[in-house]
């Protein structure tokens, strides 16, 4: 074989270092990511254990003596009876504010996505994720300076016009520290990261869906309704799932505004009568707690954790349901 068949057959050094930096790259961001992953579980798994570990004294614990008896006012007895009310009121503070911010955060995505010019959309949503940067202690600020005293007409009214609804009975309150106002203002907490992805999906509807439709003459509101929102189904319930475990575990803004009870409360427009969240409860009662009553909040943390990871679970389960490629999984079975 002559020397230029031999140079031919055989690679150079410089293609050959080339083909080996990729190579070693590659190896390199294979490692990375494996060890981002598994990291995030030994985290997940590593809070759960020491929630397990601390939180177990109390939930194991005799109630009617030591540091728990008569904890919080109020004579307990058991674990379970303790955490029942605060889970209950962190659920319901969250579904007050995914009521009421959900549908405004999907009609604002959808603004900036479908209907607002291309300078008033990009200002738009700088603004909307804006709101992710404020400190929740500012907005429980904002609660009490400015809400409260704004929605004590829409509570008499309210309650005027729709006493006979179990969530407006009862006296109105005159101060404003009511769930309807910590509602409130979770709902606008929960508004950046609804809308963020909320708008992020609508934008990624196919160009050639939506122009199919406007071609067959449906209108701007029923392409939207024949061609975004189809498509973008999963990654709406998704973002409504995320704004609700934002909700769950808001702490400063709920304990700065309602004036809580540890009871089971649907009533929106009362004081006294607003039941307490699992985080805002944990925020006021850790500090000046024994190290048994510690054990205590940190149970119902556990408990707020098991209820994160359901609605997560929920989530994921809801997506696979009803994404893209759940009809086609769904004819895989059946065949």
């Amino acid at each position: 074989m002559s020397d230029a068949a031999t140079d031919a057959a055989t690679p150079s050094t410089p293609k050959a270092s080339i083909v080996g930096k990729r190579r070693v790259g590659d190896t390199v961001f294979l490692g990375l990511s494996t060890t981002a992953a598994v990291s995030i579980m030994v985290i997940l798994a590593g809070v759960a254990i020491f929630l397990i570990i601390r939180g177990l004294p109390a939930i194991t614990a005799n109630w009617s003596e030591g540091d728990l008896a008569g904890y919080q006012n109020r004579n307990w007895s058991s674990f379970w009876e303790y955490v029942g009310p605060l889970l209950f009121g962190s659920i319901w503070a969250a579904l007050i504010a995914m009521v009421i911010g959900t549908p405004v955060a999907i009609g604002i995505a959808l603004f900036i996505s479908h209907y607002a010019p291309r300078r008033l959309a990009g200002a738009l949503g700088y603004v909307v994720d804006l709101l992710a940067a404020v400190p929740s202690i500012v907005f429980g600020l904002w609660g009490i300076i400015v809400m409260r005293p704004l929605l004590l007409p829409v509570s008499q009214f309210l309650n005027e016009y729709l006493g006979w609804i179990p969530l407006f009975q009862g006296p109105v309150s005159t101060t404003g520290s009511t769930m309807f106002t910590g509602g409130v203002v979770l709902a606008v907490m929960i508004l950046p990261i609804v809308t963020s992805i909320t708008r992020e999906i609508f934008l990624q509807t196919p160009r050639l869906h939506e122009e199919a439709a406007l071609a067959l003459g449906a209108t701007r509101w029923e392409m939207i309704r024949l061609a975004v929102f189809p498509y973008a189904r999963s990654g709406m319930v998704s973002a409504t799932l995320l704004g609700l475990g934002r909700a769950l575990g808001e702490t400063m803004a709920i304990a700065l505004i309602i004036s809580p009870s540890l009871i089971y409360s649907v009533l929106l427009l009362t004081d006294g009568y607003n039941s307490q969240t699992i985080a805002a409860n944990i925020a006021l009662n850790f500090p000046i707690a024994t190290d048994l009553q510690r054990s205590a909040l940190i149970g119902t943390g556990l408990m707020l954790f098991v209820v994160s990871l359901a609605v997560n679970m929920l989530a994921r389960y809801i997506i696979s349901a009803t994404g893209p490629g759940a009809k086609g999984r769904k004819r895989g079975k059946r065949s």
